[in-house]
C-alpha cells in the first residue's frame, strides 16, 4: 500500500512538473516570438512532440524511483520497457520535428513569390526531397533501436546479415519500379530539370510543378486538375519546361489577313496597346508578315511577359485590342473568301458523225426511235368520217 501511494505521489508529481516547465517554455518562446519569427515558428511545430517526450520521461524516473528492483515486483522490468520504447518512439517524433523546422528555416531565404525566383524553386524543391529523406532515415533508425531494445534480436541479427544477399536480391527484383522511381525522385531533385512551381506542357497538358516526393510527381494543371505522374516519367520522357532558365516567355499571337491590311499601321497600334498594359515587360514586341498565300496575309506579333501566367494575359489582351481596332477602322482587312466566275461553256452538238452514221446505217435513227419511245401521237376523227354499219 505504502509503494502504490508513493508510486501515485510520483506520479502526480511528474505531471505537476510536466505542466510547470511546459508553461515556461510556452511564456519564454512566446517573448522570443515577438522579436524572432523562428522562436514562434518552433514552439508552434514542437509543442505537442516536446510535451510527450517530457511527461513520458518524468513518468519513467517517477516510476523507476519508486519501484524497487527486487524479485517482489517481477513486472517492474516489462513497465520499465514499455517507457523505454515509448521513449524511443517519442524521441524519433521530436527528431523528426526538429529536422523539418531546421530545413523549413532555410526556406524563409528564398522567396517563391518573386517574379525571378529560379534559385528559390530549385533550393525549395531538394530541401523538399532531402526532408522526406531525413524523416525516413529517422523513423528507420527509431525502429531499429526499438526492435534491439527486445531479447533475442541480436541472435538473430547474424542469421540476417548471413541471408542479407538473398533477401537484398528478392527486394530489389520486387521494387523493382519503386526503388526506380525513389533513384529518379533524388535525380530530379539535384539535376534541376524540373522545380515546385515551374511551368510544365507534359502529355499535352500545360501546368506547374505542385509537388516532388520520392516516388511521383504532382502537375497542377491550368484547369485545376492534377496530373500525377512517377518520377522516372520525367527522366525517360521529353516534356516541355517553360521555366527551365528563367521565368520570363516570349509568345506569339497571328492573324489571317485580307491583303488590303496595312502593317505600318498595324504596329502604330500594336505600340499603343502594348503601351498601357502592366503585363508587357518591354523586352520584345515585333510585328511581321510571316506568309501571304492562299488569298490571305498572316500576321504574327511575338510579345513578352514575366512569367507563363502574365504572358497567356498579354496574348489575349493584345487579341482582343487588335480585333477591336481592325473592326473599328480597318473593316477591308478583314479575311474574305474570293470567288472567280468563269463564263459558261458552250453546248455541245446534238449529233456528231458517228451518230450520222449509225443513223445511215438503221434508217431513220433518232426520229425512228422516237416512234417507240416518245409519246403516242393521235389524231381527231369525226363521226361523219365513220362509214355506216350494214
Amino acid at each position: 500500500m505504502d509503494i502504490l501511494i508513493r508510486l501515485l505521489v510520483a506520479v502526480g508529481s511528474a505531471l505537476l512538473v510536466t505542466a510547470v516547465v511546459a508553461l515556461v517554455l510556452h511564456l519564454v518562446f512566446r517573448a522570443l516570438g515577438r522579436r524572432e519569427r523562428w522562436a514562434a515558428s518552433l514552439s508552434r511545430r514542437s509543442r505537442h512532440a516536446t510535451r510527450t517526450m517530457l511527461l513520458v520521461a518524468l513518468l519513467w524516473v517517477a516510476f523507476a524511483s519508486t519501484i524497487p528492483d527486487t524479485d517482489r515486483y517481477p513486472w517492474r522490468d516489462a513497465v520499465s520497457h514499455v517507457f523505454l520504447v515509448a521513449t524511443i518512439g517519442v524521441g524519433t517524433w521530436l527528431a523528426c520535428v526538429l529536422a523539418v523546422f531546421l530545413e523549413s528555416l532555410g526556406l524563409h531565404k528564398y522567396r517563391v513569390d518573386v517574379p525571378d525566383n529560379r534559385v528559390a524553386r530549385r533550393i525549395r524543391t531538394q530541401v523538399l526531397i532531402l526532408r522526406r529523406l531525413t524523416v525516413a532515415v529517422l523513423v528507420i533508425i527509431g525502429v531499429g533501436a526499438i526492435l534491439l531494445t527486445f531479447p533475442g534480436v541480436e541472435a538473430a541479427g547474424a542469421s540476417v546479415l548471413a541471408s542479407a544477399g538473398l533477401i537484398s536480391v528478392i527486394a530489389g527484383l520486387a521494387a523493382q519500379s519503386t526503388l526506380g522511381n525513389v533513384f529518379a525522385g533524388m535525380q530530379l531533385a539535384f539535376s534541376g530539370s524540373i522545380r515546385v512551381d515551374d511551368v510544365v506542357v507534359v502529355e499535352q497538358q500545360w501546368g506547374r510543378i505542385e509537388e516532388i516526393t520520392l516516388t511521383y510527381v504532382v502537375v497542377h494543371l491550368w484547369d485545376d486538375r492534377r496530373f500525377v505522374l512517377p518520377s522516372t516519367y520525367f527522366t525517360s520522357t521529353p516534356f516541355e519546361n517553360w521555366t527551365r532558365t528563367s521565368s520570363e516567355l516570349l509568345g506569339a499571337v497571328e492573324f489571317d489577313l485580307d491583303w488590303r491590311v496595312s502593317p505600318a499601321e498595324m504596329r502604330t497600334e500594336l505600340d499603343r496597346i502594348l503601351e498601357t498594359s502592366t503585363i508587357w515587360d518591354r523586352r520584345t514586341k515585333v510585328l511581321q508578315v510571316t506568309d501571304a498565300v492562299g488569298g490571305m496575309v498572316r500576321v504574327r506579333i511575338l510579345v513578352t511577359a514575366p512569367d507563363a501566367g502574365g504572358l497567356f494575359d498579354l496574348r489575349c489582351y493584345v487579341r482582343e485590342e487588335m480585333v477591336d481596332w481592325l473592326q473599328r477602322t480597318h473593316p477591308d482587312a478583314l479575311p474574305v473568301q474570293r470567288v472567280q466566275l468563269a463564263e459558261p461553256a458552250a453546248p455541245a452538238r446534238r449529233r456528231s458523225r458517228s451518230s450520222e452514221g449509225d443513223a445511215s446505217l438503221f434508217g431513220e435513227g433518232d426520229e425512228r426511235a422516237a416512234l417507240f419511245t416518245g409519246p403516242i401521237q393521235t389524231s381527231d376523227i369525226r363521226a361523219s368520217d365513220v362509214p355506216p354499219e350494214r
